[in-house]
């Protein structure tokens, strides 16, 4: 006799932990996993996978691949089959299983992290610590699995994403202001701007833009080579507005 439920009665899926990272809202958090691999951040499992059985041999792979739920952007609005990819200015239009917009069937994120330590003890154990992540605070984690050699390509095309290689921002900051970034986290805001955390369209090289990262409010203007920090102040969340970065 078959005891296999039917699909539509097995368990949904289920979020088996949260992210911890520096990034409060999407403003400014890395565009794609990877890019700036000073970016540390924990996962940490829910309760009912607190398991140190579940982690056994993970320390034996260097990066593993987290999938996620883009849950800041589920708005119940029916899905469509193309986007405006930001990387084109938001002009074009492109099949949406040709990019990696957030606004898919089903919203569900993948991003390569290197794994840079299994912590073992402790109330919230086991806990992953990865760098490389490109999510906000709080993404709920759907699966965690080892990424192997086997899932690098090395001739891959990279469609229009190749078209637009990212060569870095020169990043300017006196002394005085680096200094009230916490120290463990100023390689990885550098990481950050090097990498121009405005949204695509917006070009206004007298406009100041605020980062919330880390606790603080990291101020700063952008031209067509250098972001210059202005002002960095403790962060003071706005509960109301959807971008608290923007200034």
């Amino acid at each position: 006799m078959n005891t296999e439920p039917e699909a539509w009665e097995r368990d949904p899926y289920r979020t088996i932990a949260r992210i911890r990272t520096d990034f409060p809202s999407k403003f400014g958090v890395p565009r794609q996993s990877g890019m700036v691999p000073q970016l540390l951040a924990r996962v940490v499992f829910e309760p009912a996978f607190r398991s140190l059985d579940a982690v056994r041999g993970i320390e034996g792979f260097s990066h593993l691949w987290l999938v996620w739920e883009f849950d800041k952007s589920v708005s119940g609005r029916a899905w469509s089959p193309t986007v405006r990819p930001p990387r084109l200015g938001g002009t074009q239009r492109l099949g949406v299983f040709a990019t990696r917009s957030p606004f898919r069937p089903n919203p569900i994120g993948l991003s390569s992290v290197s794994l840079e330590a299994v912590e073992l003890d402790g109330p919230e154990a086991p806990v992953l610590v990865v760098g490389g992540a490109d999510l906000v605070d709080g993404t709920p984690i759907l699966d965690v699995k080892p990424y192997i050699p086997l899932d690098s390509h090395p001739g891959a095309r990279a469609g229009f994403v190749g078209a637009h290689p990212e060569d870095g921002y020169r990043v300017e900051v006196c002394e005085e202001l680096l200094a009230r970034v916490p120290e463990g986290h100023r390689e990885a805001l550098l990481g950050v701007l090097t990498q121009d955390p405005r949204p695509r369209h917006l070009h206004d090289p007298e406009r100041v833009f605020g980062l919330p990262f880390a606790g603080m409010d990291v101020r700063f203007t952008i031209d067509e080579t250098t972001v210059r920090v202005v002002d960095v102040l403790p962060l003071v969340t706005d509960p109301d507005s959807p971008w608290p970065g923007y200034r």
